[in-house]
């Protein structure tokens, strides 16, 4: 498999504040990945850089050889932990804005699924509830034929018949050429859709291995495992 995200000594720091330090990282295409750590450990810094959001302050990125640019841009889906949609959007309006945004956004593989979700191109966001809004956003992201899909905390604060939603719909709208990766601490709810994960705590990466790999070799859940990791 290709490599689609390598770090090499990647690190970031706010003022004198370290967020990241020194991070080694490579990420095969194929996979879905959790970025796994408690509020504050670097997981949304990473996601940012990713994105171009960020800059290192020292050591490198690279998305399928390349660095963090508008090329990179057109191959990475990115799902941020807040909402971006305007609440004077209607569907039609959000839509709109990913045609004029993004060349491999399938604007009919939205619909249907918009349309599953018993939503028509003339509803308002404003009216929708925040888990509606979070679908919403989460089918334009997923509705892309990008290379890399980067979501950041996809189902914090929403109910769990929504969250079980969010993550069919991950599983059934990414291509095996592709690498989902999620960013979360809510481990329980989607360890079973997970290939890999990365344990990060004060910005350092404190273990990458597959799913497999951890129950096998602990006889125990992922979730267990990072709770007994984190003391949580």
């Amino acid at each position: 498999m290709s490599i689609i995200l390598e770090c090499t000594q990647l690190s970031k720091s706010y003022s004198s504040k370290p967020a990241l330090k020194n991070i080694d990282l490579k990420l095969e295409s194929g996979r879905i990945i959790g970025l796994l750590g408690p509020n504050g450990s670097g997981k949304t810094t990473l996601i940012k850089l990713i994105n171009q959001l960020l800059t290192p302050t020292s050591g490198e990125i690279k998305i399928d050889g390349m660095h963090p640019s508008v090329e990179t841009k057109g191959i990475v889906s990115y799902l941020p932990e807040r909402s971006y949609l305007g609440n004077w959007m209607r569907v039609k309006d959000a839509l709109d804005f990913f045609s004029d945004f993004y060349e491999d956004f399938d604007r009919s593989r939205a619909l249907d699924m918009l349309e599953k979700l018993g939503l028509h191109p003339s509803d308002k966001l404003k009216t929708m509830s925040k888990g509606t809004k979070e679908k919403v956003q989460l089918i334009l992201v997923m509705s892309r034929h990008a290379r890399l899909y980067c979501l950041d905390e996809p189902i914090a604060g929403v109910d769990p018949a929504a969250r079980d939603y969010i993550l069919s719909t991950i599983i059934n709208n990414y291509s095996e050429n592709s690498t989902v990766l999620i960013s979360t601490h809510l481990i329980s709810d989607v360890e079973n859709i997970l290939d890999e994960v990365i344990f990060i705590q004060n910005g350092q990466i404190r273990l990458h291995a597959s799913v497999d790999d951890i129950r096998m070799r602990e006889g125990k859940s992922v979730d267990a495992f990072f709770r007994e990791v984190f003391r949580c």
